[in-house]
């Protein structure tokens, strides 16, 4: 689960990346309205843990603001106002849930488990695209009638793609969805490229409808249609 504080205070907000951090989560932190409205719409996140009182744009700004854009992602607000004025006023905003300074990391854990069981999206495991069908459970892939044999980390990479069909996948996106290492300082992306070509050869090169893309400068996209 990926998680993104957004805190000014740089004491609490240091603990709380830490905390959560130890519980498994991986945490990106920022102090300031703007800072966190930027990583919000740039990156992907599970949940958002939002100050309201930020410098710059208040934590109701940012959250109205990225529910008219259609922002999804569930976000817990934290602040010292625990007047009901307030609390209905973030849960308007578009908050899903509030909790009052000072708190239990107990119960900020207990919410954050509540809110990602919730936000959850439910997935299909019966992928398909053209002529080829993925069964997720049974981990097998086919196209065209016949049985693609694939590696593990092969069939995590052509899964990825297929849910996200038609979009373009960074490699950053797949250093950080399929191989679980966003925390890396050396880039996977040599070893991304040498997966996505076998893959490629697996998938494609038997058949005239080429189904996996490079996107250059950017990375890869499954789509029935060739690339332009």
């Amino acid at each position: 689960m990926r998680i993104l504080v957004i805190e000014d205070e740089p004491k609490l907000g240091e603990a709380l990346q830490e905390g959560l951090r130890a519980e498994s989560y991986e945490v990106a932190l920022a102090h300031t309205g703007e800072e966190g409205f930027y990583l919000a719409q740039s990156e992907k996140f599970d949940l958002l843990v939002l100050d309201v009182m930020l410098p710059g744009r208040s934590g109701l700004e940012i959250l109205t603001t990225m529910r008219v854009r259609g922002f999804k992602t569930p976000v817990l607000i934290l602040t010292a106002r625990d007047a009901v004025e307030d609390r209905v006023r973030g849960l308007d905003a578009g908050a899903d849930d509030y909790l009052v300074k000072p708190f239990a990391f107990p119960e900020l854990l207990a919410r954050i488990r509540a809110l990602g069981r919730r936000g959850a999206p439910e997935t299909s495991p019966k992928l398909q695209v053209a002529d080829l069908h993925m069964d997720v459970e049974a981990r097998s892939v086919r196209r065209g009638g016949e049985t693609l044999e694939l590696t593990a980390r092969e069939f995590e990479l052509l899964e990825y793609l297929v849910r996200h069909q038609g979009h373009v996948v960074s490699r950053e996106m797949l250093t950080r969805e399929v191989w679980k290492e966003a925390g890396r300082h050396t880039p996977l992306d040599n070893v991304i490229d040498v997966h996505v070509a076998r893959l490629r050869r697996k998938v494609d090169d038997r058949f005239e409808q080429k189904l996996v893309h490079t996107v250059r400068g950017v990375g890869f996209v499954v789509r029935e249609q060739p690339a332009e």
